[in-house]
């Protein structure tokens, strides 16, 4: 009898034992799937920062040609006033020239 309860316990502690063994095992795993998870995210973020710093940097590129394409086409505005204000002076020069 005394045998059958040593036998009976021993069996449930190496049952239990098994399963804590299992229980960590998966703790383990879940562990290693956590910190996993946590570089792959800080790898994310860094990918995001440096994404949005080159999006920054093409921004500026971008305003920076906006701002000379403005200049230009007010150079050339001007540039048109100036050919348009000789081409009618000389028009009228001829007008004058042809009816002497």
């Amino acid at each position: 009898m005394m045998i059958k309860n040593v036998l009976k316990v021993s069996a449930i502690v190496l049952v239990l034992g098994l399963a804590s063994g299992c229980a960590t095992t998966g703790a383990d795993q879940a562990q290693a799937t956590a910190d996993a998870a946590a570089r792959d995210a800080a790898a994310a973020k860094s990918t995001a920062e440096a994404a949005r710093a080159a999006a920054d940097s093409a921004a500026q590129a971008a305003a920076a040609a906006q701002s000379t394409a403005d200049r230009a086409l007010s150079a050339a505005t001007d540039a048109q006033t100036c050919c348009d204000a000789n081409r009618d002076r000389l028009e009228r020069m001829f007008q004058r020239s042809q009816s002497k």
